[in-house]
């Protein structure tokens, strides 16, 4: 490349499959969660439906945990000491 940029970037839009293994599910799986709106619709470019990493990163964190994470947990003590 002639103009190559010394730095790697992460795909912003991603595709159906990209978007379903980022999150770490199959296509099928992916599409389904689509529908039910656990995960976020895709932009429209053109005739391709692009899916925003960020969002993905948005509503993935929105998912139901079965346990209670460390960060979580920090930040529910954080609030109590606020209240």
């Amino acid at each position: 490349m002639k103009n190559a940029d010394a730095f790697s970037y992460p795909p912003r839009g991603l595709s159906r499959v990209e978007a379903a293994r980022y999150i770490g599910v199959g296509v099928t799986l992916f599409e389904e969660m689509v529908r039910d709106g656990r995960m976020p619709k895709p932009k429209r470019v053109n005739s391709r439906r692009i899916w925003d990493r960020i969002a993905l990163d948005a509503c993935f964190s929105d998912l139901p945990d079965h346990y209670e994470n460390k960060i979580d947990a920090v930040l529910r003590k954080a609030g109590r000491l606020f209240e």
